[in-house]
């Protein structure tokens, strides 16, 4: 990482505290690609277990002994039609799925010699072969005449649409923002996904026919799901969480203090993050991936000092012990069981924050009364996100603020399924999304055929 030059000695929230040149350096791929050398050789050391238990932990069954296998034997094509059988969204999961406390922690060779087979890596260097060739991999089946509404064009929607076109349906995707991805576009750190990829996935996904994609429509601002019911042959809801916890305290609302979410999206859709502003001294208060990303990302952008404060131990932070390392690595301090009680500003200017000291008694978390104060002029805020219900209505039953479903997706609704993150059964992950959205997407069929 380059050196700080002299606009990041000036205090409050300003851009440009690193040169456009700098930025770009620090936001490189965060895990660079295998040559085809380098998979090869990777893949060699897969010992191709019959009763692998790395496709036991991956969310999407991916039939992963087999993929490598082909790599082995020259056939990324056939290792990624291996992939994109399970996980359509093979090419991102590749590149944010936190393989190392999923495939990789249980990967033989991980647990005989610390070192598990790359799989992630593995995965993308499939993937993205058979992306760049061009090649046709899935062709929609005869038309059903059968049309199915998917609100919302993340992970899970994707997931879905793709394979209700590949049984013939039409999909129409209802997407509240102007763009296509959720939480793949706006919610990862740019680091992990650099040049458009996210994008290119959406179009792999689209190019099978059969799927069109209305932006601008937000469930209960103009669409209501009862008249999607009313219009359509079933309807998957795979809406996200697009809520945002806020901070409940003394000087919560003064300038400086900004949501997480919205600094990583801001990040993902500038086209020059030097024109990102960030901090000088900044406090990230959470603990989960999205705070990671946060900090990180307010170290590469030149922040001097960024702190993580998190309420709980190290290791109860919903952030894996690899992002957890990789942000002490970028210069990010995190500091456990301490939680926010008050913002404090002085001539309209966020000075610092004032957090108190926590301890936990029989899981029960608890205040010890006493306090300390960071110094701060920006805190970024990661303390959950929820499911914006107020669309819904009363047919969908909701069960601890998320959408409640069967094994398959299906609502307490008639002919609606969902998937997700909106869901009681989601983990905030996006392979997780992508196999709730296949899966349903399955028992759609299944009951449209009937």
């Amino acid at each position: 990482m380059s050196p700080l030059n002299s606009k990041q000695h000036m205090s409050g929230v300003v851009a440009g505290r690193l040169g456009a040149s700098d930025i770009e350096d620090n936001f490189q791929d965060l895990h660079p690609p295998l040559s085809t050398h380098e998979a090869v050789v990777a893949a060699d050391r897969c010992y191709f277990c019959h009763d692998a238990p790395c496709v036991t932990a991956c969310p999407t069954s991916i039939d992963i002994p087999m993929f490598i296998r082909q790599i082995s034997t020259g056939n990324p094509q056939g290792s990624a039609e291996t992939i994109f059988d399970q996980n359509i969204l093979g090419g991102m999961c590749a590149r944010v799925c936190p393989t190392e406390t999923l495939c990789e922690q249980v990967c033989v060779r991980e647990v005989a010699e610390g070192k598990p087979v790359k799989i992630g890596l593995l995965q993308r260097y499939a993937t993205d072969h058979a992306m760049d060739s061009g090649t046709e991999i899935y062709k929609r089946a005869a038309a059903s005449g059968k049309k199915v509404a998917v609100v919302g064009a993340g992970p899970a929607g994707l997931a879905c649409a793709h394979r209700l076109a590949m049984h013939g349906h039409d999909a129409e995707i209802l997407e509240a923002r102007e763009k296509p991805g959720g939480l793949n576009e706006f919610g990862i750190a740019a680091y992990k996904t650099v040049d458009g990829f996210a994008q290119r996935e959406v179009d792999f996904v689209l190019s099978i026919g059969g799927i069109d994609i209305r932006y601008g429509q937000k469930l209960g601002e103009g669409i209501s799901l009862q008249q999607l019911q009313l219009d359509y042959d079933a309807v998957f809801l795979g809406l996200g969480l697009a809520g945002v916890n806020a901070l409940q305290m003394d000087g919560a609302d003064a300038d400086g203090v900004v949501d997480a979410v919205d600094f990583i999206a801001g990040l993902r859709q500038s086209a020059d993050k030097s024109d990102i502003a960030v901090g000088r001294r900044i406090v990230v208060i959470g603990g989960g991936m999205t705070a990671i990303d946060a900090a990180v990302q307010a170290k590469l952008l030149g922040a001097e000092d960024v702190t993580i404060c998190y309420r709980r131990g190290k290791d109860q932070m919903n952030a894996s012990v690899f992002e957890q390392d990789l942000a002490t690595s970028r210069g990010v301090v995190i500091r456990h069981w301490l939680q926010p009680e008050k913002v404090n500003v002085a001539d309209g200017k966020l000075q610092s924050v004032t957090l108190e000291y926590t301890s936990q008694d029989s899981g029960k978390l608890a205040g010890t009364g006493e306090t300390m104060t960071i110094e701060a002029d920006q805190v970024l805020v990661a303390i959950g996100q929820t499911l914006e219900a107020s669309g819904l209505g009363s047919p969908i039953k909701l069960d601890g603020g998320r959408i409640a479903t069967d094994a398959n997706g299906r609502t307490s609704a008639e002919k609606i399924w969902a998937g997700g993150d909106c869901t009681t059964n989601g983990d905030d992950l996006t392979v997780t999304a992508v196999a709730q959205g296949r899966d349903a997407a399955e028992a759609i069929n299944d009951t449209l055929k009937q």
